[in-house]
């Protein structure tokens, strides 16, 4: 009887399971049914002969081995066969030629075929939840998820979800100013899961774009609702970011939507992007205009586009180039991936004013050098002169190439 309670006991957690890991009906049967089967094939040779029968909801399991019932003193195989006496004993109107079907009971057959059976399944069991987190994770790649930080490592941090799922948050994937504590309470997206061995690991984000788009589908109901949509994210975490957003119905402002009464929606996910500057412009499919707001704060006097490359000559009054070259150039550069045009900033050279393109000086300075000095926006000769020692200084170019440049354009403008 305690063998039989074993059993009974092992069936009811699986069931237990099930419950837990959402594991339907069908798969459960199917899976108990196989482990039976998979332990009668060790002990018989061959299962071919076994009926198994799931009882899910009563939580037992019923077993038949199929017979041949042969005359008695002629059983050569046990296992196959039976003798007509004992056959009767089973089924009193049974022929010799017929099969019957002789009820198996499981728990008889001690402790270890039980032990086996355990093992079988939990096996299973396990290769059943890891597919279940695998498929679950999977069909959510790129949503928005929220767990509880379990542990903490230098390159890495392990977090529970509420259904007990692990999920990594690597150091990297983390936003610059991020501090955590064991306990703390974690918004992030699932960026991708990896299943090395059938042992999947759940990667989760806050520093790809569209951890930032999730939170703004959150916050404001216009994006959640299809009557805005975000048509580009560019963004460096914890730093800035710029989004670009339109509106699929005229009467609503999508960036007014976007920031909310007194900045009341904006507000949330710059806090949960620790104090990350965003910049929302409305989306356009003119390119020249487009540019133009993604440089913002920046006033533009001119753009020369040249589509085939998807590059932009952006000229600005000389007060004007840095904030469109932005702090470390960042402003551009997010610019830059946000309308996917390659932008040279240039100075407005004014009426009666001398300058000069570098484009001109490449006979004297290497092209290298006046391409990483337009990087920066310095697109004139003056430009560079003009410049402050600290925005050269992120071109990285060695203090002698820079001498050399600044005597070449001051010998241009000298008497």
């Amino acid at each position: 009887m305690a063998k039989k309670a074993e059993t009974v006991n092992m069936v009811d957690r699986f069931a237990e399971f099930k419950e837990l890991k959402n594991i339907d009906k069908t798969t459960m049967i199917s899976v108990l049914e196989e482990s039976f089967r998979n332990v009668l094939s060790k002990m018989f040779g061959s299962d071919e002969n076994f009926d198994v029968i799931m009882n899910p909801d009563k939580g037992d399991c019923e077993i038949y081995q199929n017979l041949q019932v042969v005359p008695d003193g002629e059983v050569e195989n046990k296992d196959m066969q039976i003798g007509l006496s004992e056959a009767r004993e089973i089924d009193p109107e049974c022929e010799v030629g017929e099969d019957v079907a002789k009820q198996i009971f499981f728990e008889k057959f001690g402790r270890r075929a039980i032990l086996n059976l355990r093992q079988t399944l939990q096996s299973k069991i396990l290769d059943l939840q890891k597919d279940a987190v695998y498929a679950k994770f999977k069909e959510i790649e790129g949503e928005l998820v929220t767990a509880e930080v379990h542990q903490i490592w230098k390159r890495e941090m392990l977090l529970i979800d509420e259904d007990q799922n692990e999920l990594i948050l690597p150091k990297d994937e983390q936003i610059p100013g991020d501090f955590f504590h064991k306990g703390d309470m974690v918004r992030a997206i699932v960026k991708r899961v990896d299943n090395p061995n059938n042992n999947p690991k759940v990667i989760i984000s806050r520093t790809d774009e569209r951890f930032l788009r999730r939170l703004f589908e959150t916050e404001v109901p216009e994006i959640h609702d299809g009557l805005i949509i975000i048509r580009q994210v560019a963004r460096k975490p914890g730093e800035r970011a710029k989004i670009a957003v339109e509106s699929y119905d005229d009467r609503i402002d999508p960036v007014g939507a976007c920031v909310g009464v007194k900045g009341s929606r904006i507000h949330g996910i710059v806090r949960e992007l620790r104090n990350e500057n965003i910049d929302v412009i409305p989306y356009t499919s003119n390119p020249q205009l487009y540019i133009q707001r993604a440089l913002s704060p920046a006033k533009i006097s001119s753009i020369r586009l040249n589509e085939e490359d998807k590059k932009a000559e952006v000229f600005l009054h000389p007060d004007e180039v840095s904030l469109a070259i932005g702090k470390g150039g960042l402003n551009i550069s997010l610019a830059q991936k946000l309308t996917g045009y390659t932008i040279d900033v240039y100075r407005d050279i004014e009426e009666g004013e001398e300058d000069i393109y570098l484009d001109e000086f490449r006979d004297e300075i290497d092209d290298w050098v006046i391409e990483a000095l337009k990087d920066l926006g310095l697109g004139t000769a003056k430009a560079v002169l003009n410049a402050p020692k600290e925005l050269i200084d992120q071109a990285d170019l060695e203090d002698e190439t820079v001498e050399h440049v600044l005597e070449v354009l001051r010998a241009e403008f000298e008497d």
